[in-house]
């Protein structure tokens, strides 16, 4: 793939603790890849720099349609410097996995909306489902995402928790992102 190892910092916010697990993934992924990897919690970061890494990814969930506000004031905050060097977003939705194509479509706008609101424009975005986590929920939002799930034939066991994150889609979306970095870097030796 490249001949060294890279510096990344990937830095979330979670909800739940899904896209915490994602953020994980990502960074076991990047470190079996032989790279270092500064992990941060957006809601706990005293000073994540994202310029002095070689790539930054960052990951956060929607609830209610919005991002976390810890999330959004970081991305804000650092916008000018993660739009002058190599940075993909991971934006985790139960709506990306929907039956309903207006709610994908949703799912795949809001991105879109947090840039405009910060400025940053991600060089690549996975759109990526999270969990229904029916055992960490009180009643009544067990019994809303239950309708929600049973609406679209989607799990409905509330003893259960339902992962519906594709491993699968994230570790390639690592690898082709950190390995666009690589190409670009040697390009220009």
């Amino acid at each position: 793939m490249r001949g060294y190892a890279m510096n990344f910092l990937v830095l979330y916010s979670t909800i739940e603790g899904q896209t915490r697990k994602i953020a994980e993934a990502v960074s076991s992924h990047l470190e079996s890849r032989g790279n270092m990897v500064m992990l941060t919690d957006a809601n706990q970061i005293g000073f994540a720099d994202p310029g002095t890494s070689d790539g930054v990814i960052l990951c956060a969930p929607v609830h209610i349609g919005h991002y976390p506000s810890p999330f959004v004031h970081y991305v804000h905050s650092w916008s000018e410097v993660l739009n002058d060097m190599p940075s993909a977003f991971i934006s985790v939705s139960l709506s990306i996995a929907s039956a309903d194509d207006d709610e994908k479509t949703e799912a795949r706008n809001y991105p879109s909306q947090l840039s405009d609101e910060t400025g940053w424009r991600p060089r690549s975005v996975l759109h990526c489902a999270g969990a229904l986590k029916y055992t960490q929920y009180d009643f009544f939002k067990r019994w809303m995402l239950k309708r929600i799930a049973a609406s679209e034939d989607g799990p409905i066991d509330t003893k259960h928790d339902f992962e519906l994150t594709n491993w699968t889609e994230v570790k390639n979306f690592v690898d082709d992102f950190s390995q666009g970095i690589a190409d670009e870097r040697n390009a220009g030796e």
